[in-house]
């Protein structure tokens, strides 16, 4: 199954995304930080040949179209309604979702405000939003997360030079288990004008994920959409305290796949992932 580019305008915005043209139900991806649509691929390709009809966009601040200048563009809010304006644009009443880091909360906060037009969801590396963000307050073992948090949400764009010096060398260290396809089309975003600021103004807008505590519009109480779980026990940024967090919130069908990997799943177990979320997609298709 091959993949095509497509342009979709939602929310006064023009998306780049990538798209499988199959015939069967729609499954929308959301890519993390610091990443693009360009991750999915392999997973697309997969899901693409079982029928499914995917779309993958490059989310706001990553789409040169969709770049919104002020901070307070990049509220929970708004990347939710994203993601249910470019299903529409797409055609899709009603489609499964998928995202991992960023894209996974994306995905969390779509169910917060309306989870009806969603099938299933299926969450990589992030567990139940409001759980997951009160272990960054609790949690011992995320005192690492919480400095490189402090230096994300910090005004004076500490994170924009960190992250673009020695021609992006962090993210490359990142990277490494990404193919060098996926590496250029990282960086040929990142490089664009404003793409960096827009990518840290995700966590600026959203308080360094505080804010899904106390102080936002989006209330992230209890989840009955079918949902998968896929966390590495691994991980660095998100522990095992916050998977067990999560539980209480769950109150539909609810699968928790631990894998021998560390946050990018997507790269480092990629069988493994591809295989338990078209597991969760044709156990929950109509």
């Amino acid at each position: 199954m091959s993949l095509e580019p497509r342009e979709l305008d939602a929310n006064g915005l023009r998306f780049r995304c990538l798209e499988t043209r199959g015939g069967g139900e729609p499954v929308v991806l959301l890519h993390g930080f610091p990443e693009t649509s360009r991750m999915w691929t392999g997973l697309m390709e997969r899901l693409g040949d079982e029928g499914y009809h995917c779309l993958a966009p490059d989310q706001r601040g990553y789409s040169p179209g969709a770049r919104p200048v002020d901070v307070d563009q990049y509220k929970y809010e708004d990347i939710a309604s994203d993601v249910h304006a470019l299903a529409m644009a797409a055609g899709f009443e009603r489609f499964h979702l998928v995202g991992h880091d960023w894209g996974a909360i994306a995905g969390w906060a779509q169910l917060a405000i309306d989870d009806s037009p969603v099938r299933s969801w299926t969450s990589l590396s992030i567990p139940h939003y409001r759980a997951w963000a009160q272990a960054i307050v609790d949690d011992p073992e995320q005192e690492t997360y919480r400095g490189m948090l402090a230096v994300f949400t910090n005004p004076d764009k500490t994170a924009e030079a960190t992250f673009s010096a020695d021609d992006f060398a962090l993210p490359r260290a990142t990277w490494v288990h990404s193919s060098p396809e996926e590496v250029e089309d990282y960086l040929e975003v990142f490089r664009q004008p404003g793409a960096l600021t827009a990518a840290f103004n995700w966590y600026r807008a959203t308080g360094a994920h505080s804010q899904a505590l106390e102080g936002a519009a989006v209330d992230f109480g209890p989840v009955t959409t079918p949902t998968l779980l896929i966390w590495g026990k691994n991980d660095p940024y998100i522990r095992r305290m916050s998977v067990d967090m999560a539980r209480p919130y769950m109150r539909g069908d609810y699968r928790v796949v631990e894998v021998d990997a560390g946050h990018w799943l997507v790269q480092e177990a990629p069988e493994v992932v591809h295989d338990e979320i078209l597991e969760h997609l044709n156990t929950n298709r109509t």
